[in-house]
């Protein structure tokens, strides 16, 4: 080979082909659909038949899906606090379900997901459920989304309550920071908000974007459009369950069709378990014990599906643990994102999402409820319930085509320790059994009461902040 071919071959592999001239990989985009009281056993491959959820399906044959990803806690407000902050949501002062007479929220100086994205130079929106404070100076706008679309609380706190009849204001529908509609027809939330997505993407697919999609369906009381309507065979909610289905399936082929898939991760999960005492209008656990408002596997186990294309490995299973807590520090390490330096709970898992599970990047996992209630500690396979009053659901009929059911809200819990390997239904208490195994979560626990708090234990915890109040 003569010297001047050698010098062109040179010259355009180096100054012809950028990418072998150390450039910056694009940054991906990142979608994160938020589904309101989904249960694990709600999909088809969690063991649903009454629908079919193709496009759930296809998200888990496509990317991963992580068997063991629990949500901060197993309530509205609580879950989404943990999820945009990384953090246990007791820690940062919130927790339950707010409504309309709440003068607490989301406290600026908490770095949220989008606001570690927009300073690499990200569009943000928000669609669908807000419920971090409904006050002006709590909306996404104020927490680093460019644009919201959406209701501020859960779609129940509405003037047709079935238990609190006029009890909630007409429920507002907010865009960006104004109100342009009230008590809306909540059989279009699911169109609307998946329209308002394709828009977004379509809008910013030059661009890095980041979107929060957070349906507020299955949440009672359930609607859905006429695309939908008496399609299944679960009556109601396995239309919507259809319907929110159709919604991922809309958001993947619209990136298709963008050619942006390769470079776009997509992340669904739900933000607790089913609320079991509406009956035929609740979801499945898929065999968990309990529901929403628990501690309990059936109210903070949740289903999490991941697809990256050319990234996450095709038809993976995850079975180590990990949470809602755990994306915000996974997406400042994928976008190169700067933490802000203050406290976390969560931890990396790209590993996982890449199918490396030899990594054990979360070693345990703390199951807080009601304000700042630890009520039990996993660690491996192994979870120990400590001793408090609960919500529980059985022994009681449930209710029916959307009225409520009775319920049990002060419910003594023993505690006990459980093999989830073998009991993920936490039915067989193994304590005092394996002592060793029971020392070492409650040295676990010890530690976290320390740092956290417990109000079982009236201990206040050094690390816990405030939540922002409205003066």
């Amino acid at each position: 080979m003569s010297p001047k071919l050698i010098l062109s071959i040179f010259i355009c592999t180096f100054f012809i082909n950028p990418r072998l001239v150390n450039a910056q990989p694009k940054k991906p985009n990142i979608i994160l659909i938020y589904i309101d009281d989904m249960g694990y056993g709600d999909i088809g491959i969690t063991g649903a038949s009454a629908y079919h959820t193709p496009n759930f399906n296809q998200l888990q044959k496509d990317g991963v899906f992580f068997t063991q990803f629990y949500s901060p806690q197993a309530v509205c407000t609580a879950s989404r606090a943990g999820l945009l902050t990384g953090t246990y949501p007791n820690r940062i002062g919130l927790f339950g379900a707010l409504n309309h007479l709440s003068k607490t929220g989301l406290n600026p100086d908490e770095q949220t997901i989008p606001e570690l994205l927009k300073d690499k130079g990200y569009k943000t929106a928000a669609y669908g459920k807000w419920h971090l404070g409904h006050l002006p100076e709590f909306l996404p706008l104020k927490h680093g989304f460019d644009e919201f679309y959406g209701i501020p609380y859960s779609n129940d706190m509405w003037p047709n309550h079935p238990t609190g009849k006029n009890y909630y204001p007409p429920l507002p529908l907010i865009e960006n920071e104004t109100t342009v509609e009230t008590n809306p027809d909540q059989s279009q939330f699911t169109t609307r908000f998946t329209e308002k997505s394709l828009s977004f993407i379509e809008k910013n697919k030059a661009s890095p974007f980041f979107l929060y999609l957070a349906h507020p369906m299955p949440h009672v009381p359930l609607f859905v459009s006429d695309k939908f309507k008496g399609k299944s065979k679960q009556g109601l909610y396995g239309d919507v369950i259809m319907e929110l289905d159709w919604s991922i399936g809309q958001i993947r082929n619209k990136l298709k069709e963008l050619k942006i898939e390769e470079n776009t991760l997509l992340i669904v999960t739900s933000d607790n378990g089913p609320w079991i005492n509406y009956g035929n209008h609740a979801g499945s656990t898929g065999g968990l014990r309990e529901g929403k408002g628990t501690s309990f596997e059936g109210g903070q186990r949740v289903p999490c599906l991941m697809a990256w294309k050319g990234v996450i490995p095709s038809g993976i299973i995850c079975n180590n643990l990990a949470s809602s807590i755990d994306i915000l520090p996974t997406i400042a390490s994928i976008t190169g994102g700067r933490l802000s330096g203050r406290k976390i709970d969560g931890v990396n898992i790209y590993e996982l999402m890449k199918g490396d599970f030899s990594q054990n990047p979360r070693d345990h996992f703390l199951y807080y409820y009601r304000k700042n209630s630890l009520e039990a500690i996993r660690k491996g396979n192994w979870k120990l319930v400590l001793p408090h009053h609960s919500r529980t659901y059985e022994g009681f009929k449930p209710g029916i085509d959307g009225l409520p059911g009775q319920v049990n809200e002060n419910y003594f819990v023993e505690g006990g320790l459980y093999d989830l390997r073998r009991d993920p239904g936490e039915r067989y208490n193994v304590r005092g059994e394996y002592p060793e195994i029971e020392a070492e979560l409650l040295k676990i626990a010890a530690s976290a009461r320390e740092d956290l708090g417990d109000d079982l234990t009236k201990n206040p915890g050094k690390n816990r902040r405030l939540a922002s109040v409205n003066q």
